[in-house]
C-alpha cells in the first residue's frame, strides 16, 4: 500500500447469494482527502463502505484502510476509523454529554483525557448549550452533528460517513460540510456517501455507482467536462410530453426532466433551431431556450442512460 493513502480498493466484491451488490470496484483516497460515493440507493454505497469499516466480508478483491486489510485485520481497521451510519448511532435516552462519554469509554479514551475531549467536541460540532438536553429531544440537524462527534471522539485518521446529511435541512447540511473540510482541514481522509448531487460538489474527488458498478470517477470540474456536447435548458409548457417526443429522435443524445424545466443534450449548438421547430410543430410552446452548463446531475444522468443502452443491448435486465 502506499503510505500516501488512507485508502486502497482492488477489484473489490461483494455478492448475496446469486446478487451481486458491489462489483469489482477500484478506487483509492489520498490522505487527507475527501472521497465521495455518489448514486441512488441500492447502488451499492452502503455495502462497499461497510466492507471498508470492517464490518463485512468481501467476497473477493481487496481493500486497505490505513494499511490494514479490511478482510484479514478487520478489528485493526476498526480501531483506527470513524463510522457515522444513515441512523446515527445514538442513545436517545441519554444527554449530549453523556453520549459523547459512552463512546470516549468505548474507544478506550484515557479517563483523565475524556473532559478536555468532550469539551473539544462541543466546540467543534457547535452544541454549546445543549449538553444536559436529551437526545430524543434534539432536531435531526443537531442529532447529526452529535453522531458526528461521537465518530470522531477517538480522533481517527479516517472517516466514513454513509448518507450522513440525509433529511437534513440544506442550511444544516452546509454546515455539516463545513466541519468536514476543517476536519479534512487536519488531515483527515473521509469517504462519504450520498444520492445528493449538490452534496458530492463538496467532495475532491467523487465515484459515481450505477447498479452495484462504479461508472465514472474523476474531480467534479472534470466529470462536467466530461460530458461531450452542447446542453440546453428549455422551458416549456408540458416537459413530460417534450421529454417523450424529443427522446425518439435520432439526433438528440439524452433528454432529462429536472422539475418543469427540461435538459436536452445534443452534438451541436445549431441544433437549437431544431428543438424548438420540433416542439412547436407537436403544439408545445416554449417559454425560454438557452445554452448552459452541464451540472453533476446531467453527467449522471447521461451515464445511466448510456449504461442502460449497453446493458439492453447485452440483453442484461
Amino acid at each position: 500500500m502506499n503510505a500516501e493513502n488512507s485508502v486502497e480498493v482492488i477489484e473489490l466484491t461483494r455478492q448475496f447469494g446469486d446478487f451481486v451488490a458491489v462489483d469489482q470496484v477500484n478506487f483509492v483516497i489520498p490522505k487527507g482527502e475527501i472521497f465521495g460515493l455518489l448514486g441512488p440507493n441500492g447502488a451499492g454505497k452502503t455495502t462497499t463502505i461497510r466492507m471498508l469499516c470492517g464490518i463485512l466480508a468481501p467476497t473477493s478483491g481487496e481493500a486497505k484502510v490505513m494499511g490494514y486489510d479490511v478482510a484479514r485485520q478487520p478489528e485493526e481497521v476498526k480501531q483506527r476509523i470513524g463510522y457515522m451510519s444513515q441512523k446515527f448511532s445514538l442513545y436517545n435516552d441519554l444527554t449530549v454529554v453523556e453520549n459523547l462519554r459512552f463512546y470516549a469509554d468505548l474507544y478506550g479514551i484515557p479517563s483523565e483525557k475524556v473532559r478536555q475531549r468532550i469539551t473539544e467536541l462541543i466546540e467543534i460540532s457547535g452544541l454549546k448549550g445543549l449538553e444536559k438536553h436529551l437526545t430524543r429531544n434534539l432536531s435531526g440537524a443537531w442529532r447529526q452533528r452529535l453522531a458526528l462527534a461521537c465518530a470522531i471522539v477517538h480522533e481517527p485518521p479516517m472517516l466514513f460517513l454513509d448518507e450522513p446529511t440525509a433529511g437534513v435541512d440544506p442550511v444544516s447540511r452546509r454546515e455539516f460540510w463545513e466541519m468536514i473540510y476543517g476536519m479534512a482541514g487536519r488531515g483527515v481522509s473521509v469517504l462519504a456517501t450520498t444520492h445528493y448531487m449538490d452534496e458530492a460538489e463538496f467532495c475532491n474527488i467523487i465515484g459515481m455507482m450505477y447498479r452495484s458498478k462504479l461508472i465514472a470517477m474523476s474531480d467534479p470540474d472534470t466529470l462536467k467536462e466530461s460530458l461531450h456536447g452542447v446542453l440546453f435548458e428549455v422551458d416549456c409548457s408540458n416537459p413530460g410530453r417534450a421529454e417523450t417526443i424529443l427522446k425518439k429522435l435520432a439526433t438528440i443524445k439524452d433528454v432529462a426532466v429536472h422539475g418543469v424545466i427540461l435538459h436536452v443534450l445534443v452534438e451541436k449548438e445549431d441544433e437549437k433551431d431544431f428543438i424548438e421547430k420540433t416542439l412547436n410543430e407537436n403544439g408545445i410552446p416554449i417559454t425560454r431556450i438557452e445554452r448552459v452548463l452541464p451540472s453533476l446531475e446531467d453527467v449522471f444522468v447521461s451515464l445511466v442512460e448510456q449504461e442502460n443502452r449497453l446493458r439492453l443491448r447485452a440483453g442484461i435486465e
